[in-house]
Parts: structure tokens; sequence; C-alpha cells
């Protein structure tokens, strides 16, 4: 069971935990918290952006409490206006049923299946009925409502907002009445929603649940939040060597907020870690680790040894120097052509030179070889670039301002 000592992990990685006494006086109780975070299958797959929750609900678990892991199949009918500044799309009950089976296989590979207690919110959710509807719709007013930042700014500039969008706040709200829940996990993006839970379960006489919200991941650019639409992600479901691949690619400053984020390495470790970088250790060395550790997670150790053994011998046996140093380009962009890139680091000496090595199959970018004269790298991407068979560079693509 959590003590209060156990605080300090609670908070990892957290940006803020409202109302940080409410929760103090909960666990002082000595029973097991119900801890909710809800997820809307809008899409098949998960990525690591999504793990960041998965992996608080695996702490909570951890400490003994009752995790409560929510499919929104009634919610995401609605659909998340969240950050939006249209109205989305609704999916059909199909594609929401089909993803909701693919959540439901991946999210154990992180949380306690015989710990995890599923549910639909379409049970109560359909169970309300249209009166049901318009009684919890009469607990918040319009005003309320538009206090939302992406409602007031969608509002404002006289953007279409749908009526039913109103209700989606409104039914994650009554989501924590109908499950009783004492926390909620949500991302920082989601807090008006949560606090909508706190004020429903006043209303409905519960104890306001305690709300803990978690920072957007960056995708692999260092800029964007992870998003497979923009192509900067690492999905659950990736086979190992490209998985293990792209987390050695991110730079060694996002390296820290990945580890923070997504290792289940304790806080000292990972302090420990830091101190021996800051001391002159090679901060690859900690990111091997941290790659193996989440391929290890998401396949298996053997998977994890066998993505680390096909690494280095694309680098360390393919002639690619260790003590590389690294080059910095500032990228104005979300992206840079990597002809550019070729250029300005120069091992080519003229865009023409570098479109025709590309061509000419003699460009390899982290040993892959690479073909498409159109070929771009991603702001605050860092990788191994090599043309020819003996020149080699390493840049880091700082995100520009």
């Amino acid at each position: 069971m959590t003590h209060p000592t156990d605080l300090e992990e609670i908070r990892r990685g957290a940006v803020e935990v409202l109302v940080e006494e409410d929760l103090l006086r909960k666990l002082a109780r000595g029973k097991p918290l119900r801890v909710k975070a809800g997820f809307d299958p809008t899409a098949p797959d998960l990525h690591l952006g999504h793990s960041v929750l998965l992996n608080k609900m695996r702490q909570f678990q951890d400490m003994g409490h009752h995790v409560m892991f929510l499919i929104g199949d009634f919610t995401g009918l609605i659909g998340d206006p969240s950050g939006k500044n249209a109205t989305r799309p609704p999916l059909t009950p199909e594609q929401i049923a089909a993803n909701a089976e693919t959540y439901k296989s991946q999210v154990f590979k992180i949380l306690h299946p015989e710990k995890t207690e599923v549910m639909f919110n379409s049970v109560w959710g359909n169970a309300l009925g249209a009166a049901g509807m318009i009684k919890l719709a009469a607990t918040y007013t319009v005003a309320r409502i538009l206090e939302r930042d992406d409602f007031a700014k969608r509002f404002a500039e006289q953007r279409p907002i749908s009526i039913h969008e109103f209700l989606y706040p409104l039914m994650q709200g009554y989501d924590s009445v109908a499950m009783k829940a004492d926390v909620e996990l949500g991302g920082n993006d989601q807090k008006f929603n949560l606090l909508v839970g706190r004020e429903l379960q006043k209303h409905f006489g519960q104890e306001p649940q305690v709300i803990l919200t978690m920072p957007l991941l960056e995708g692999l650019d260092g800029v964007e939040k992870m998003s497979k639409s923009l192509g900067n992600y690492v999905g659950i479901d990736e086979p190992p060597n490209e998985m293990f691949g792209k987390l050695m690619s991110v730079s060694d400053e996002l390296m820290w907020r990945y580890i923070e984020l997504l290792s289940f390495e304790s806080l000292a470790t990972i302090s420990g870690w830091k101190k021996a970088v800051e001391g002159g250790g090679n901060p690859r060395d900690i990111k091997v680790r941290f790659a193996q550790e989440i391929v290890a997670r998401f396949h298996d150790r053997r998977a994890a040894d066998a993505a680390l053994e096909d690494f280095e011998s694309r680098f360390k046996h393919g002639g690619i120097p260790e003590d590389l140093p690294e080059q910095t380009l500032v990228c104005s962009g979300p992206d840079m052509p990597l002809v550019q890139v070729l250029k300005a680091t120069g091992l080519c000496p003229s865009t023409s030179e570098a479109l025709r090595m590309i061509e000419q199959g003699g460009v390899r970018v982290d040993g892959e070889k690479v073909t498409d004269k159109a070929a771009r790298l991603a702001a605050g991407a860092t990788c191994v670039l090599q043309v020819g068979k003996r020149k080699f560079a390493r840049i880091f693509l700082k995100p520009g301002a």
C-alpha cells in the first residue's frame, strides 16, 4: 500500500497534482484508491506517447491500488474536441469496437492483467438515455463550458462548435461518477475535462477525485507531440529493430525526457546515470540501456539483445568511427532536406553532388541506404550520415526558434 513517502514517485513526471492535500488524506486512510484513466479508441494502434499514462497506472498498481482502464466507446462516438480548432469527425461503432480490441491486447504489455479492471463507458452512457443526458447537461452552463481554451478560441474566431461537443467533457466527468474514481490520470490538455469530473462528483454527493496530469510526450523530432500523423512516433507494436533504432536516434537532451516518463528504473538510478554523464560518461551508453528496456517491455529480453546486436553490427562493425564528433545544424522548420544536410556538413561539396550520391546508393542514414532524393530529416533528430565508404558525420538537427 502506498505511504506518503511514495509521493515523490507519484509526482514523477507529472505536470500537476490537484489537490495534493486531498491525495494525502486519501492515502492516509490506508485503503486502495480507485485510479482511473480513459482512452478513446480513435486509432487502432498505441504509441509511446500513450504509454506515459499507462506507466503511471502501472506505478499505482505496484503500490497496491485498484486501476481502472476505461475504453471510451461511448465518448468516442462524440470525439474529444480537446486542442482541436475544428469539429472532429465521429467514428462508426464498428471502427470503435475494432480499435478497442487492439487496445486491450496492447495495454497489458504494461499493466498487470490480473490487477486491471477494463471498463467501457457505453455501459452507463447508453443507460442514461435522452432524459438522463438532459439532466446531466443541466448541471453545467454554456458560460462554464466556454471557459475551456479551445472552445473559447473557436468561439472568438467564429469557428463552428457543434452542440454535441459540449457533451464530451460532461460525459468524461460522468465517467468518474459512474466509476467512483478517487484519482483520475490524464494528459495536461485534459485538465478542463478532469476538473469537470471533480465538480460532477460533488454534485452527485461523492468525494471529488484527485487529478494527476501528465505531459504530452514530444515525438522523435523533439518539437511536436508524438503522433502517427506527424510520423514522429514509436509504435508499441513496431518490430524490435525499428523500435530500438528510433530510440537511439533521439537527441541526448530528449533522451532524459523519455527516460523520466517511460523508464521503470528508479529515480535514484536515473540520478546516477545523469551524474555519470555529467562526469564525462557517454550518453550513448545510457541510451542503449533505455532502448533495450523499452524493446524488452513490448517484446522480450531476447528481442532487445538481438536489436542491440543488429544496431551495433550496422554501426560499430560497419566501419563507423565510435568517437565521431557531433555537429549541430539549426533546422528552421519541422525538418530539413537530406541534400541540404549533406552539403552543410561538408560530406558533399554541392547539392548536385548530394543528389548524385543518393541516386547511386552511396548515402546512408543510421546505416540504412537512402534512395529517395526528396528525403528529409526531422528536427530534433540525432543521426549518423555516411557518404561512400569513408565519409561520416554525426549530426544533431537543433529545432530553430
